[in-house]
């Protein structure tokens, strides 16, 4: 897949319509950057965050989610929980880098890592990353990844668990499925990332893929929220 940052711009327009009754998406206040800059909470066992994750179509709350640091080693491990419930943990190679991530539909082995905030704390701040990725039931299928991540300023947002102050950034991805007849397969994010608490209050998410075989018709995938309800 060789991609420019072209296409990143251009799939920034990209969001799914909505049916139904749709929840609003989030919205900060623009402040100043913070002076100093903050510097990210290092991890430790015992931190957790709980977020309630909503469908944008429709407003309906789908679950809460937890994630706690359960081992810290020479590698993190983030376990998550979605209503009591344990999902796939997530696993980070050095604190903000992810290397297992249990947020998809599928749980994604990226190779190098990812990092999951921006790597400055600057509302000027944009970097290119690419990486391959594998999936279970296809540990020989490494697919092209290519993220796009740029900050787009400090905001003050009020989500259930209080107020915080964030950095907001977007990240656009293009990526390779492991579906051949999935093409031009897209991802947008959007997430408030505050560095006292060591990850993000709020995020939003959204994609589309083009199905091969129907002519290069257009399929939009679900459109989430996730609002930080707690954490310690």
């Amino acid at each position: 897949m060789n991609l420019s940052r072209r296409t990143f711009i251009a799939s920034a327009a990209l969001m799914p319509v909505a049916c139904g009754i749709p929840l609003s998406y989030e919205k900060g206040v623009s402040v100043p950057a913070p002076s100093p800059l903050p510097t990210v909470r290092p991890p430790q066992v015992g931190q957790e965050w709980s977020y309630i994750k909503k469908d944008v179509f429709n407003g309906k709350t789908l679950g809460i989610i937890t994630e706690r640091v359960a081992n810290i080693g020479s590698s993190i491990t983030i376990a998550r929980t979605e209503d009591g419930n344990m999902l796939p943990n997530e696993v980070q190679s050095s604190w903000g880098y992810v290397s297992v991530d249990s947020q998809w539909p599928k749980v994604m082995h990226f190779s190098p890592a990812l990092p999951l905030w921006p790597l400055e704390l600057s509302s000027s701040w944009s970097k290119q990353f690419n990486t391959k990725y594998t999936i279970a039931g296809y540990p020989d299928g490494r697919l092209n990844w290519q993220e796009y991540m740029s900050a787009q300023g400090w905001e003050k947002i009020t989500v259930p668990a209080g107020e915080f102050v964030t950095l907001r950034f977007s990240n656009l991805i293009n990526y390779e499925s492991e579906d051949a007849n999935k093409i031009a397969c897209m991802h947008k994010e959007t997430i408030w990332f505050a560095p006292q608490i060591g990850r993000w209050v709020a995020r939003e998410t959204s994609g589309s893929y083009e199905i091969q075989a129907d002519g290069g018709a257009t399929i939009s995938e679900g459109s989430f929220q996730w609002q930080l309800t707690s954490y310690k």
